[in-house]
């Protein structure tokens, strides 16, 4: 193997980085080049780059497909349907749906190699980290601090979505690419863990405006109560609980008063918001060949209605058309206007739009392509600028909830971060709703009205173990579903090393 040439194959260890000027927003490349890694990393300022290529990472949703994380999980759930203009668009979506998965078919190659690619430059950065000479002490220690909670992140999604998985830490000899074994899940929550409690005291409470994007303490704690939490060890909800609670009473985040305003791209980066990927749909590149390295997003363009002729939205490509479940639950909840897009509603006011398959004239409205939004330059349909919300308030607040009812803990607390009181914006009285009684049942609830199209339920119903009962009806297998296969290809190159899933 050539050492100096990008690869996507096993773990996709590349050993070029796409550097270019931040001239925008913190995360905004400009792939116009690369350089090695033997000429790279050679003081502040290019270690800095490198940083900004792990971020990267994070904003890529072409890897070996569409693999764009909220509404492939929504797909995944019984929140929505494949859809697209047939059975054959987006094979791997439509095999998500209905739990046809198998090596060869579904979405797991792209999402392998993003989260890898994201291992692989998380691990060189922080190789060169350290024989950097000159650095600023509080760079140094905060840079190495969102590294790792970056390489977090990405096992967080690894072992989740594949389970057993080889656990890398550092760069890897070329003899040695092909024999990485799998480890446990176990061993892959420590490391996660590991990395996040060296990472937090590193990092800034809060982030100015011209930083934004980078990771603060807030979100690593976040981070790192989730990882306990799916873990599902009882024992351990009260330290879940208290992480949650420093996170929600450091006067760093509110609910913001208008559900509706947490997801205008207009208002990005609001004070709801605990990690947020930005996007942009400034920049002029683009490629329908999967090449990573544009800053926009994919997703409104993938959900928003087919050859849509109205005001207010832009046209689509139809998947994920919402599912009547999700519509007749959320029906009368004040969410409903900004989760779902009532389809025969749009044609009663003169708008039409293309029905393609499994339609259900209701779709996604968090983040559908909206007129206003539209890129006026490059290409049009993979620039949007909807960040993408991987940790709000309204999320950490039910965890705790979750947590604190878990252990055995206050359930008073638990009832003001559920339904709120007089004196505390909870997540019920923050769109009108009146208090339910402060049972587990009712707090998962709640995850499902409030974060639905997301992309929480599908793991939230693994988690909880109720994805047999609830999906079972859609096709999903116990003992197999709750991951995706290994990616066939993976496994061939490795000559069998890597092991695939259970029943796959």
């Amino acid at each position: 193997m050539n050492r100096n040439k990008i690869k996507n194959s096993f773990l996709v260890l590349a050993t070029t980085v796409a550097l270019g000027a931040c001239n925008k927003d913190f995360l905004e490349l400009s792939p116009r080049g690369s350089q090695l890694e033997a000429s790279f990393y050679r003081n502040q300022t290019e270690l800095f780059q490198g940083l900004i290529s792990v971020y990267d990472v994070t904003q890529w949703g072409t890897s070996g497909g569409y693999t764009m994380k909220q509404p492939l999980l929504t797909v995944a759930s019984d929140e929505a349907h494949a859809g697209g203009s047939d059975a054959s668009d987006q094979p791997g979506w439509v095999a998500y749906d209905n739990f046809k998965l198998n090596p060869n078919l579904g979405p797991q190659l792209g999402l392998w190699q993003k989260n890898y690619s994201g291992v692989y430059r998380a691990n060189l950065f922080l190789q060169k980290a350290e024989g950097v000479p000159g650095l600023d002490a509080t760079f140094k220690s905060r840079t190495i601090a969102e590294a790792k909670t970056l390489r977090a992140y990405f096992y967080f999604d690894l072992v989740r979505w594949f389970g057993r998985i080889p656990l890398i830490t550092g760069p890897i000899p070329t003899a040695e690419l092909y024999s990485q074994k799998q480890v446990e899940p176990a061993a892959v929550y420590a490391q996660i863990e590991k990395d996040l409690k060296e990472a937090i005291p590193d990092l800034p409470l809060t982030i100015p405006a011209g930083e934004n994007g980078r990771i603060a303490r807030g979100a690593a704690k976040a981070l790192l109560a989730k990882a306990i939490i799916f873990q599902n060890d009882e024992s351990r909800m009260t330290e879940a609980a208290q992480l949650l609670n420093e996170v929600n009473s450091s006067g760093v985040y509110q609910l913001l008063a208008n559900f509706g305003d947490v997801f205008n791209p207009a208002n990005r980066f609001s004070a709801e918001s605990i990690w947020e990927i930005p996007h942009s749909n400034n920049s002029a590149w683009g490629d329908w060949g999967w090449i990573n390295g544009g800053e926009g997003t994919i997703a409104p363009q993938f959900i928003g209605m087919a050859d849509y002729a109205g005001p207010t939205y832009s046209a689509g490509w139809g998947f994920a058309p919402i599912s009547l479940d999700l519509v007749n639950i959320m029906t009368g909840d004040p969410r409903f206007q900004y989760t779902i897009i009532d389809g025969a509603a749009l044609r009663t006011g003169g708008a039409t739009y293309n029905e393609r398959y499994q339609n259900t004239n209701y779709f996604i409205k968090k983040y559908a392509p909206m007129q206003a939004f539209r890129s006026a330059v490059g290409t049009a349909e993979m620039n949007w600028p909807y960040n993408e919300i991987e940790i709000r308030l309204a999320d950490t607040y039910l965890l705790e909830a979750e947590a604190i009812l878990r252990s055995g803990g206050n359930t008073a607390r638990a009832g003001q971060l559920l339904n709120g009181d007089a004196g505390f914006v909870g997540v019920r009285n923050r769109v009108g709703l009146a208090p339910v009684p402060v049972t587990l049942e009712n707090v998962y609830n709640e995850r499902r009205l409030e974060l639905a199209t997301e992309g929480h339920r599908f793991f939230d119903l693994v988690r909880t173990g109720k994805a047999a009962a609830i999906l079972g009806p859609l096709g999903f297998t116990p003992n197999k579903n709750e991951v995706l296969p290994i990616p066939q290809s993976e496994i061939d190159v490795t000559k069998n090393v890597l092991e695939q899933n259970k029943n796959y």
